[in-house]
């Protein structure tokens, strides 16, 4: 007579039937500690089992290692198992179909809610209308000779530009001087070194000290940058 499945022999020969793999006690009260059972509970369940037929065991030295038993499974045969793979090969691509269908309906809804709203469109109208306001007045003013910037605005601004241009002329003279300093007795190929260490000249990326230095201009007379 089969054990009641709420049982504690139930429970295990269930959870045993259903992996049908190799177990251990420690395994089988690992997986089942939802039910509340101790492991003490599941090794005589399992060991009851055991003796009763319901299931298979071997013991490795102290261990033993309990199986469903494998008469009460159904085992197809080859024609059996090639129906299974190809059906198991359509179901893989419905699933692919459906992961696919799934990943355009997402970037569907994606596309969707990065769409701006009525009210957000309205908002950003509006501020495009006030900013396109203020940047025509702008222009009515400098066509008429008017001066947007203070003397004293312009005079700050310029004084900032300078000493980031002189702090720039510094850095590339400390820099000549270390680079001198290192390479002066290396055997290594200079260019290729630089290329090792990741340095670029300015030159290298399209600037050029002396052309920002040229920008500032006070009157007519070009400020002189150390």
């Amino acid at each position: 007579m089969p054990p009641k499945s709420d049982s504690s022999e139930g429970i295990v020969l269930n959870y045993v039937n259903e992996q049908n793999r190799p177990l251990n006690s420690q395994n089988v009260a690992d997986s089942l500690q939802k039910f509340n059972l101790k492991k003490a509970a599941v090794q005589k369940a399992l060991d009851s089992l055991a003796d009763s037929g319901k299931i298979s065991f071997k013991e490795y030295g102290k261990q033993k290692l309990y199986l469903a038993r494998q008469d009460q499974f159904d085992i197809p045969n080859n024609e059996e198992l090639n129906q299974m793979k190809e059906d198991n090969a359509k179901l893989q691509e419905q699933l692919n179909e459906q992961k696919k269908a799934i990943g355009d309906v997402e970037g569907e809804i994606k596309a969707l809610q990065s769409n701006l709203t009525l009210e957000e469109i309205q908002a950003r109208q509006t501020k495009l209308a006030k900013d396109t306001e203020q940047m025509e007045e702008k222009l009515i003013k400098l066509r008429q000779g008017v001066t947007l910037v203070t003397p004293e605005e312009r005079q700050a601004v310029e004084k900032v530009y300078v000493d980031m241009v002189t702090q720039w002329r510094r850095r590339k003279r400390m820099f000549k001087e270390i680079w001198d300093a290192i390479t002066e007795n290396s055997p290594k190929n200079l260019n290729e070194f630089k290329e090792e260490l990741g340095i670029e000249y300015d030159e290298e990326v399209g600037v050029s000290l002396q052309s920002y230095s040229d920008l500032v201009q006070n009157g007519k007379k070009k400020p002189r940058i150390k």
